[in-house]
């Protein structure tokens, strides 16, 4: 029996103005395909009422139509009355959603010191559902609600993703959902990660260990400037997806680095604590977001010392204690600095392990012989150091996020002393 489809529709104009960018859509996408649903289409649509009427009718294509965003109480927040009229029903105040919203609304209008009539309006506004919709609770004053349509089932969530992820777990467990839910069987996935090497070296491993097939749906895609091979697993090829996995270790092993979802930060800090080591990072062109990446994963502070963001050289020579001599001779960006830097930020914060970046990112400051695109890293321990560069001709932005991971992989190297020189 195939999955049941869904259509997920974004609302908003400054997403379709590229003002902001879809966090939304990605993230239901994964939660469906985890859930055994298949996402058919990600629709982005602005707030006018004909291109959202077009969007939503589409929407009800899908066994499971979400819909993000265009809840609030002001005049263009229009999801809510256009999918009504789509679905030709009425709008109905629920009063016990009512005297939710009022009570958050009341408390908003006194720490404000406005009046409360100015939010009643918008609290009736928001209140009002269509003709049997059930509601999945508030996320601010913006409420979730889950109704069926025909051979549809339809979720509508606030657009703010903080709020969007709270309430998809009720609807997760609303009836509705769930009866459709119950008809999906959700896929096994695995993904390998490999980094050091081209996407197309993986995509001809990858085709000679088999290629996808006979229940395995394998993909190649370079994300994040590692490359993923992403593994779907239907039922019954458990065997098979364990040879193809195995083939590609074979092949590829050298730069195979995961194959359980964990990304390198994660394995990183992992390889840290189970050597009793604490990090931290000494950063210039990347501008901490190297640290950013170690403390965005949950428990970093048992392993991640602190970061020193040393811009200036007279910043790298008094925090970091990187000798005057060397930044004469050598310049800011080059082996010897970084190699400094690393021992710097070990020694000034008390680190196990210190890694360094320092580089030209752009798009001025570069030079014939240090152009722009030109990053050293040094990643120090108690048993030696690994060094590593790299030179690009990219935008500013390209080069700090490749700088950030390669010097993330650079400490994993040396964690598992792979002395592969390439990054």
């Amino acid at each position: 029996m195939s999955p049941p489809r869904a259509v997920v529709v974004v609302t908003g104009s400054e997403l379709v103005r590229g003002d902001r960018r879809d966090l939304n859509g990605p993230f239901l996408a994964r939660e469906l395909v985890s859930s055994g649903v298949s996402p058919a289409r990600i629709i982005v649509v602005g707030d006018s009422q004909d291109e959202l009427e077009g969007a939503l009718r589409e929407g009800l294509d899908g066994e499971l139509c979400v819909v993000s965003g265009g809840l609030g109480p002001t005049h263009d927040d229009r999801t809510v009355e256009t999918l009504a009229r789509v679905l030709g029903r009425d709008l109905v105040v629920d009063h016990e959603l009512e005297r939710e919203i009022e009570g958050v609304s009341r408390g908003i209008s006194e720490r404000l010191r406005r009046p409360y009539a100015e939010f009643a309006p918008g609290v009736r506004k928001q209140a009002s559902l269509p003709e049997g919709a059930r509601s999945l609770g508030l996320a601010g004053t913006a409420p979730g609600f889950v109704l069926e349509a025909g051979d549809s089932v339809v979720v509508v969530l606030p657009g703010p993703p903080p709020e969007l992820q709270r309430l998809w777990r009720d609807a997760l467990d609303s009836g509705p959902v769930r009866r459709l839910l119950d008809q999906g069987q959700p896929p096994q996935r695995r993904t390998l990660r490999f980094y050091g090497v081209s996407e197309s070296a993986v995509a001809r491993a990858l085709e000679a260990a088999g290629g996808g097939g006979d229940g395995v749906e394998a993909t190649v895609c370079a994300r994040d400037f590692e490359i993923h091979v992403d593994l779907v697993v239907g039922k019954g090829a458990e065997l098979r997806v364990e040879a193809l996995s195995e083939a590609l270790r074979e092949r590829m092993g050298d730069f195979l680095y995961s194959d359980d979802e964990r990304p390198v930060a994660e394995l990183v800090l992992g390889l840290c604590r189970a050597r009793g080591l604490t990090l931290a990072t000494a950063e210039s062109c990347t501008g901490g977001l190297v640290a950013a990446r170690l403390t965005a994963i949950p428990g970093s502070s048992d392993v991640f010392r602190g970061a020193v963001v040393a811009y200036a050289d007279d910043v790298k020579a008094q925090e970091l204690e990187v000798p005057a001599a060397v930044l004469a001779v050598h310049g800011a960006v080059s082996a010897e600095t970084a190699e400094a830097m690393a021992a710097g930020v070990r020694e000034r914060l008390g680190a196990g392990i210190g890694v360094s970046v320092t580089g030209v990112a752009g798009p001025g400051g570069g030079t014939p012989e240090k152009p722009v695109g030109l990053v050293y890293m040094h990643a120090l321990g108690p048993g030696g150091g690994l060094a590593a560069s790299f030179s690009i001709p990219a935008d500013r932005e390209t080069v700090r996020a490749r700088a950030t991971v390669a010097a993330l992989h650079l400490v994993r190297r040396l964690l598992t002393q792979n002395r592969d020189s390439s990054t």
